[in-house]
């Protein structure tokens, strides 16, 4: 069974921190690129941040550039974003999803994590 399972979500104050983690298991995490989406109510879904199977590309959205920073440990099956100086309208629901390539519709889809930003 495939799964991708987020966590580290949370409510957190304006310029604060949090570190998403998403565990992979049910098929060959190595071979996959990982993208973080989020969405919040009444927005469309959006694509955060991508990173490549071996690590050596990422890429992520102008708005959060600078601020977040995906990563991955294959060892472990796992890929984490970072997320920095949070600011309010980083609220949404974030998912961890996998694809064999850039470019291409994910083939696996987390549940989801919360991420709440507000005094």
């Amino acid at each position: 069974q495939v799964q991708l399972v987020e966590s580290g979500g949370g409510l957190v104050a304006p310029g604060e921190s949090l570190r998403l983690s998403c565990v992979a298991a049910g098929f060959a995490f190595s071979g996959y690129t990982m993208r973080w989406y989020r969405q919040s109510p009444g927005k469309e879904r959006e694509l955060v941040a991508a990173i490549s199977d071996n690590g050596g590309l990422t890429n992520y959205v102008d708005s959060v550039k600078g601020r977040f920073t995906i990563s991955r440990d294959n060892a472990k099956n796992t890929v984490h974003l970072q997320m920095n100086s949070l600011k309010p309208e980083d609220t949404a629901l974030y998912y961890c999803s996998a694809a064999r390539w850039f470019g291409v519709d994910p083939n696996y889809w987390g549940q989801g994590t919360q991420v709440t930003v507000s005094s």
